[in-house]
């Protein structure tokens, strides 16, 4: 570094000590180079930063009324101020006073008399590492910033990856329209509701509940590998093409045991999307599929689902029945506390059901995608007969 030529402007040093004479001593070393503020008292000082922060502060120690020790103290328990560098003067010369100088947070101690050429030297020295090191932390909060933009980016295409997915077999089902905008609120209402439950909160966690609603959508993902002819047929499904029907979780839980293998580290995104996929036709009786698994064996993210997945079917228009009203589906749910469903989760399901309907309001099919989904059935009708 040439001179002083890497500051753009003068730097401010501000020197407080109680004798003039010094004062005068630190402006004659320092004037030609820097603008000099001065303190005849440590209470001065502080009333001088508080209103400007200077770039370096000379320090005396024995002062009335208030010592340099305390004048330090003050300003390093401040954030705004407690990276300015301070340097001690005085003519203090004990190791002791010049150990509690440095550890209350002083870069540099110098003794009286000074010498000019290492006043200056110093100085320099610790405004040029002053300037390094506020460069360094703004280079270090750019880059926070474009981190934080990368992963806020990144998030954006895991949902949309997310929900195209899901699409993707929502579009070879004609029945299920909005149903996994639907499926993905209610399941993020009930885990918010129950994040504070004994039973649920060690899952249920602000992060995880994230997790939920974003890996929700993929909890059909498996139908894509269901044949047509028994995907979109009308009518009941043979006691054969049910048990068919019947693997789709399978399906939807290998998809994504494969993705996982692609990737080098563990997720809670895939592990509960695969939860969810493989786990929310499973009952609590232990009557349910794919493993008539049972109780608290059920993940916690599948038997959310699972409540979900079935108002929504019930209160959406099939091509088997009409949409059930509201207050029905509350009735078939909470018939089937204990047997098809967690207990638990019925109850909180029972007292936030009102909010469902109005998820279900929020997201209904448009006309627009009933008359698509008829003309999908009849031409698939077609294609079975003659298949």
């Amino acid at each position: 570094m040439n001179g002083m030529n890497q500051f753009p402007s003068k730097p401010v040093i501000l020197t407080v000590d109680d004798t003039p004479a010094n004062i005068d001593v630190v402006k004659g070393v320092l004037s030609a180079e820097f603008l000099v503020q001065v303190a005849l008292s440590g209470k001065m000082a502080l009333k001088i930063i508080e209103k400007t922060a200077p770039d370096l502060i000379l320090l005396d120690i024995m002062m009335p009324e208030m010592d340099g020790y305390e004048v330090c103290r003050r300003i390093k328990a401040q954030d705004a101020l407690c990276d300015i560098p301070i340097i001690f003067v005085t003519a203090m010369t004990d190791v002791e006073d010049e150990a509690r100088g440095l550890s209350l947070g002083a870069v540099d101690y110098m003794t009286k008399p000074l010498s000019p050429s290492i006043l200056l030297a110093r100085v320099k020295t610790h405004l040029e590492l002053k300037q390094s090191r506020d460069l360094l932390r703004r280079q270090n909060e750019i880059l926070e910033k474009k981190v934080v933009e990368r992963t806020r980016q990144m998030e954006e295409l895991q949902d949309v990856t997310m929900v195209a997915m899901g699409s993707l077999a929502e579009a070879r089902d004609p029945e299920t329209g909005n149903h996994i905008r639907r499926t993905q609120h209610y399941l993020k209402l009930l885990a918010n509701h129950l994040k504070d439950h004994p039973r649920f909160r060690e899952v249920l966690s602000p992060e995880n509940v994230t997790i939920l609603f974003k890996s929700a959508p993929l909890h059909d993902i498996g139908k894509v590998g269901v044949p047509d002819y028994i995907l979109l047929k009308r009518g009941k499904l043979t006691d054969t093409e049910f048990e068919q029907m019947k693997k789709h979780p399978l399906y939807g839980r290998d998809a994504i045991v494969s993705a996982e293998k692609s990737i080098s580290y563990a997720t809670n995104f895939l592990l509960f999307a695969k939860e969810i996929a493989f786990s929310h036709h499973e009952k609590w009786d232990g009557s349910g599929y794919p493993e008539g698994l049972k109780g608290d064996a059920i993940p916690v993210s599948a038997r959310l689902m699972a409540v979900a997945d079935v108002y929504d079917a019930l209160v959406s228009r099939r091509v088997y029945k009409p949409p059930f009203s509201h207050e029905r589906a509350v009735d078939i749910i909470r018939e089937s506390r204990g047997s098809h469903f967690d207990p638990d989760v019925v109850d909180a399901f029972l007292e936030i059901s009102t909010a469902f309907q109005e998820i279900a309001l929020n997201f209904t099919d448009s006309e627009e995608s009933l008359m698509a989904r008829e003309k999908m059935l009849h031409l698939s009708d077609g294609v079975v007969s003659s298949g």
